[in-house]
């Protein structure tokens, strides 16, 4: 009703999303004061989860993650890539020889993660700037089931990580964790999008669709998630 309403003057109603907390807290939760000023009658419900949902029998206008399935009457726009890289703590590395490749990785201690949805640890194939493939494998000292505690397990020194870049970047970028062979990354997909197909979709999930791929666009995001080879 708020939506009819307001259909001849600006955007309006309940905005229901979904997104992973890595990606959510940190990138989307700070667009929100800016979009709330331009858009003030859209009233935000965010739900930070570690799941896909089915957008259209759960009533979401959207979701913003990776590994969802593309079912009919869904569409996506990719945001930026994933890449997986290799990280530790420098306390942790005081005194201990840097792999030079993915297949040393097993000496060390490994901080994984066990997947929701298969219940197995993920394995990842590590490809170089000359573009040579190795599977990187980490003993599994600590098992844990969020990317934030495999991130926090690192900073605390107890051993190295397989994570997804963007997870880790403000602590790289702080000095907290060191990213170890930083001429190899691990392609997991992509960070996008997702709505429903409708012929007229509603303008509140319009302009946030704009909003957010513009918001991205504009802070160079897609480049520095992806890992620089070489």
């Amino acid at each position: 009703m708020a939506e009819a309403a307001a259909h001849n003057s600006e955007p309006a109603g309940v905005l229901k999303v979904s997104m992973s907390p890595s990606i959510g807290l940190p990138y989307i939760l700070p667009l929100l004061p800016p979009f709330l000023a331009k858009y003030p009658r859209i009233k935000p419900e965010w739900h930070f989860e570690n799941r896909p949902v089915d957008l259209i029998a759960e009533n979401y206008d959207a979701a913003i993650g990776g590994a969802f399935d593309l079912t009919p009457g869904l569409v996506s726009r990719k945001l930026a890539p994933v890449h997986v890289v290799v990280v530790a703590s420098p306390a942790y590395m005081s005194g201990r020889t840097p792999p030079t490749d993915p297949s040393e990785l097993a000496v060390f201690n490994g901080i994984v993660m066990r997947s929701l949805h298969t219940g197995r640890i993920r394995q990842w194939m590590f490809r170089s700037a000359k573009g040579i493939e190795v599977a990187g494998t980490l003993t599994e000292t600590i098992v844990v089931n969020d990317p934030a505690a495999m991130r926090e397990a690192a900073r605390l020194g107890l051993g190295v990580s397989l994570i997804a870049l963007f997870d880790v970047l403000p602590e790289l970028e702080r000095g907290d964790l060191i990213r170890l062979l930083p001429n190899w990354y691990a392609d997991a997909g992509a960070i996008s999008l997702y709505y429903a197909s409708r012929t007229h979709i509603s303008a509140k999930t319009r302009v946030f669709v704009d909003f957010v791929v513009n918001a991205f666009k504009s802070e160079r995001l897609d480049l520095r998630f992806a890992s620089s080879l070489g």
